[in-house]
């Protein structure tokens, strides 16, 4: 072959893969975003929503807000005694029923409230009383199964669990043994994921290496598997969803502004044993959150065969958020990235489907956005 035939079949090449970037480009629909009024101006963490018409929200000041409309209209309150506290994750389970998970300045502002007549009332489930523990989130399999989990102490997660809704059990020594340093993050109640009616995956950072800790069985045994995201006591795995039993994806990153180029994305398809570095994203500093666009499973139905429901689902589209350092989405699981411009300060995302998912964030800033 002739170097100018050569060259033409280069630039023929080249060409060609242009247009079909392009082509690719031109057929990716660019999600709706559509401002809300949360009716309180406390910064919000976490979001959940039960349905297209029914979300919880809740953040900063001891508040939670709570919509029944599809957020057309948001009602915010205050939790009586935790006016001090943070609420870092929120489990919304119907209009009248929803988990919250507080953080605060000593060891027993830890808690666990649940209410059962929207918000009226709250009984508090859960108090800390290890001195060094930090709880950072928690997941749920059904109304009345979940965990929470917490930052190591002398080598040790003192996760806990509940099958009834109502009591927390020491589950500390299921857990798989601590990095020195490991811990999570509470930055949008998203370290940890849970699938079916067994799968959960709680993302680490903190030490030398930035995990995933996984359970098949409830929480009854875990297992630690390395990511390639970058570990500090600044900086890790902040955030993890999975889309079925196999299929998963990890963000983080540091929070130390010395490094604000380490936010990254890595997937897993065999359940997170091993994960893979996607396409950088867009995004600086640490995702706070992400989540699939496909929204979440109604707690209760469980889905444990591993087939793959991705096409009537919203398949691999994932949204994610960095505080100031800004938010993106990705139709592929992070093959390509697209920036959602303008969109800052914003903690926390979370789906009921495709066309109703909310971003919330600071100043109690809350944004519907819709593919």
């Amino acid at each position: 072959m002739s170097k100018r035939t050569l060259t033409l079949s280069l630039v023929a090449a080249i060409a060609l893969s242009i247009l079909s970037f392009a082509e690719d480009h031109s057929k990716v629909h660019q999600p709706k975003l559509t401002p809300q009024n949360s009716g309180t101006t406390q910064g919000l963490i976490a979001v959940s929503p039960v349905n297209s018409r029914v979300v919880w929200a809740s953040g900063r000041g001891g508040t939670f807000v709570r919509t029944t409309n599809g957020g057309k209209t948001w009602k915010a309150g205050v939790v009586p005694g935790a006016e001090a506290l943070q609420f870092r994750d929120v489990q919304a389970v119907s209009a009248k029923i929803a988990y919250l998970l507080s953080i605060g300045d000593n060891p027993t502002d830890f808690r666990i409230y649940k209410t059962v007549d929207a918000g009226k009332t709250w009984t508090m489930q859960f108090q800390n009383h290890i001195p060094t523990a930090f709880y950072d989130c928690f997941g749920f399999w059904t109304p009345r199964r979940g965990i929470v989990h917490s930052d190591s102490v002398e080598g040790i997660f003192p996760d806990r669990r509940t099958r009834n809704g109502k009591t927390w059990r020491d589950i500390s020594n299921n857990m798989a043994p601590a990095l020195p340093g490991e811990a999570s993050f509470s930055s949008s109640g998203t370290c940890v994921a849970t699938q079916g009616g067994r799968n959960a995956w709680i993302a680490t950072g903190g030490s030398t290496t930035a995990r995933i800790l996984a359970t098949r069985d409830g929480g009854d045994t875990w297992n630690a598997y390395d990511t390639p995201l970058v570990s500090s006591p600044s900086a890790g795995a902040f955030t993890v969803a999975f889309r079925d039993p196999w299929h998963g994806i990890v963000g983080g990153g540091d929070l130390d502004p010395a490094h604000p180029n380490d936010a990254a994305t890595a997937i897993s398809d065999d359940g997170g044993r091993t994960w893979t570095l996607t396409k950088k994203p867009p995004v600086t500093g640490a995702i706070f959150g992400l989540g699939y666009v496909r929204g979440v499973e109604s707690l209760g139905k469980h889905h444990d065969d591993g087939e793959n429901r991705d096409e009537d689902e919203g398949g691999r589209a994932v949204v994610i958020t960095a505080n100031t350092g800004g938010a993106a989405w990705s139709p592929n699981e992070g093959k390509t990235w697209f920036a959602l411009p303008g969109v800052n300060g914003f903690w926390a995302v979370a789906f009921a489907n495709p066309e109703a998912g909310w971003l919330v964030g600071l100043d109690g800033t809350i944004m519907k956005i819709s593919f």
